[in-house]
């Protein structure tokens, strides 16, 4: 019951109040250094980019943004990893979420698989035990329990709405809307739209997914056409270069800003009134994600960044911390 690993009921959406008005929020997958081509190691728990982060916020806040850092056992369980949280935190009011990456978060009692990678793939109680662990360390380290989460990998499962509304979550954020993860083992979320919506057993739980969406001549038809690309060799290189369709998600991350600007557009257009934006944290560092390899990559990635806030700002779309999106959602669930 309310389960957010398939697409929700149209009476499960979540509404907001018509003085809302249009919001964006950014998600920070907070997290260790790895080698995105090698096979995931519980040995991998470096967090030396984390250092560059207070720059990176500093760009943000100066644009009027205030990132919400999902943070995952390595950049708490350091020293000078929490630290920076913290004084992040206390200084600028950021908040701070959960990421679960099951490899690198107690207690270990799985062997390190792709499958095992999604946390949603693991018996119930260890789910429950690794949430509550990281919970807890999140709220030593940094001064507050968290109530945001993202699973690491978008790895949730049947059981996940359940078990972040039994440890007092308010938002979940790992739905990746028009992403499919089957071939891997983990969810498919190619039939989820990004709406918002409520689930928990309580629905509680207000699932907020990342944006994404199709752009091209053909994008109505986006949700039919673009899986043919699973069966038919070219097929989405094709359809995005002859201007048909592409999926573009709100990212810096392998989505050029032309697109972004135009899937932004699209949204707008089509009433999206949340956007859910994301980067991962070792991308503010050259070289630690596939992202960012170089100084160029990452002047690009600033780049982009300073686009999309132009155009946000020039239709009227302001940032949101994520506890508005709840409160806001909460008020006219309450309401009715």
């Amino acid at each position: 019951m309310g389960r957010i690993d398939r697409p929700p009921d149209a009476r499960a959406h979540a509404r907001l109040p018509r003085d809302f008005g249009k919001r964006f929020a950014i998600f920070v997958d907070t997290e260790e250094q790895f080698d995105w081509e090698k096979p995931l190691r519980r040995e991998n728990t470096a967090v030396t980019a984390m250092e560059e982060l207070p720059a990176a916020q500093r760009f943000f806040r100066e644009a009027g943004a205030l990132p919400i850092y999902m943070c995952d056992w390595p950049t708490v369980d350091d020293d000078r990893s929490a630290a920076i949280l913290a004084e992040m935190h206390a200084r600028d009011g950021c908040e701070i979420g959960t990421q679960l990456h099951p490899w690198v978060n107690p207690p270990f009692d799985e062997a390190v698989t792709a499958y095992n990678s999604f946390t949603g793939n693991l018996p119930v109680d260890l789910q429950r035990a690794k949430l509550q662990r990281l919970t807890a360390r999140i709220g030593e380290r940094i001064g507050v329990r968290p109530t945001l989460y993202r699973a690491g990998r978008y790895g949730i499962g049947k059981q996940t709405a359940a078990l972040l509304e039994a440890e007092g979550y308010r938002m979940d954020a790992s739905v990746r809307a028009l992403f499919d993860y089957g071939a891997q083992g983990g969810p498919d979320f190619s039939g989820f739209e990004t709406q918002a919506f409520w689930g928990g057993p309580g629905r509680t739980l207000l699932e907020l997914p990342l944006t994404a969406t199709f752009i091209g001549t053909l994008r109505q038809w986006g949700e039919r056409l673009f899986p043919l690309g699973d069966r038919i060799s070219l097929w989405r290189t094709i359809m995005a270069r002859t201007g048909m369709i592409q999926r573009i998600a709100l990212t810096p991350e392998d989505y050029p800003l032309p697109q972004a600007l135009e899937a932004i557009e699209r949204l707008l257009d089509d009433g999206l009134a949340v956007f859910s934006l994301s980067y991962h944290s070792p991308s503010v560092v050259p070289g630690h994600t596939p992202y960012v390899r170089d100084a160029a990559d990452l002047k690009a990635f600033y780049a982009w960044w300073d686009g999309v806030f132009d155009l946000f700002a020039r239709r009227g779309v302001t940032a949101a911390r994520a506890a508005e999106i709840v409160a806001a959602a909460d008020a006219v669930r309450l309401a009715e």
